[in-house]
């Protein structure tokens, strides 16, 4: 795409889709105006892959590394199901999600756009003195600065704020105010900044004896050992692979993941041990300790507020 679209027509209505539920029809606006969308389930989640794709049994769309359009015939693949295709959207496959649905989003990246995810007042403050205007859109807690271009997306660049771009959904809350304003060399240099993995032989930081995970500190966890070890190994495999960048981010990703697996557990389930060896696995492989430190607690305390 060319010319990122036009987010403020999505007001015009659609009188002829009275039969349709509003959300649908706010997708199909969006998807009119050439803003990919997809809908979300409780929790602001992406619906779950389809039957044919459960659990990877598919091996996962061909090129979901890179934007574009997923190939299932149901909402499958997050942030990749996105499409503005009105026919997908309507289609008998979709329209019963979108009657579950409590949401819209919509893939920024594949609008050509970069929204700066600012969630709280601090992190609001920050953008305001740091970065150039351009239309925002209030959120519950604070508000998504959106830019013309795309980027990597990541989460935790600083305290408050993610970049969201490739790779990543938005919720819908509206077409926001004032003039959007080309993706600024500040916005990009926070992923530069923070998700750079240090030239080998540098020491982002000498971490002391952490904690480990175990029924000492997991008293109230409903799950066996052997199901959270296996997890956490695994979440800890992938952070380490990333030797080059993006440790930050996956560490981010890795930490909510594994707290939402507790979200019905009473407690206390040891998620601070948890968060310990991530940080380790991420500073051993170059992350700063602060910036990894703040990866993951973004991450643990984002699982607990999806599933409040």
């Amino acid at each position: 795409m060319t010319q990122p679209p036009d987010i403020q027509r999505v007001s015009a209505p659609l009188p002829h889709l009275n039969a349709a539920n509003g959300l649908l029809r706010t997708a199909l606006r969006l998807a009119a105006a050439g803003v990919p969308v997809l809908p979300l389930r409780a929790g602001k989640l992406p619906f779950g892959n389809c039957p044919a794709c459960a659990r990877s049994a598919c091996g996962d769309r061909p090129n979901m590394k890179n934007a574009g359009p997923c190939q299932c015939p149901a909402p499958c693949h997050a942030w990749a199901a996105a499409t503005t295709d009105p026919r997908v959207l309507a289609s008998p496959a979709w329209v019963p999600v979108w009657h579950e649905a409590v949401a819209v989003a919509y893939h920024p990246g594949g609008a050509g756009l970069t929204v700066v995810d600012l969630d709280n007042a601090a992190a609001v403050e920050w953008a305001r003195e740091t970065l150039p205007a351009t239309r925002t859109v209030p959120t519950t807690r604070g508000e998504h600065w959106i830019y013309r271009g795309t980027m990597p997306s990541s989460n935790a660049v600083r305290p408050g704020v993610d970049i969201k771009s490739t790779m990543q959904y938005v919720r819908w809350l509206g077409p926001g105010a004032g003039r959007m304003a080309v993706l600024p060399a500040a916005v990009r240099a926070l992923v530069e900044k923070e998700d750079t993995t240090p030239a080998p032989g540098e020491v982002a930081s000498s971490l002391p004896a952490r904690p480990t995970w175990g029924r000492s500190v997991a008293t109230g966890c409903c799950h066996t050992e052997r199901y959270v070890r296996t997890g956490l190994e695994r979440g800890l495999a992938l952070v380490r692979a990333r030797t080059e960048s993006g440790a930050g981010s996956q560490a981010f990703g890795v930490a909510r993941f594994l707290a939402a697996q507790h979200t019905a557990c009473p407690g206390p389930c040891g998620l601070a041990a948890i968060g310990e060896e991530i940080v380790a696995a991420a500073v051993s492989v170059g992350v700063p300790e602060p910036y990894a430190r703040r990866a993951v607690a973004n991450g643990l305390e984002t699982a607990v507020e999806r599933a409040v």
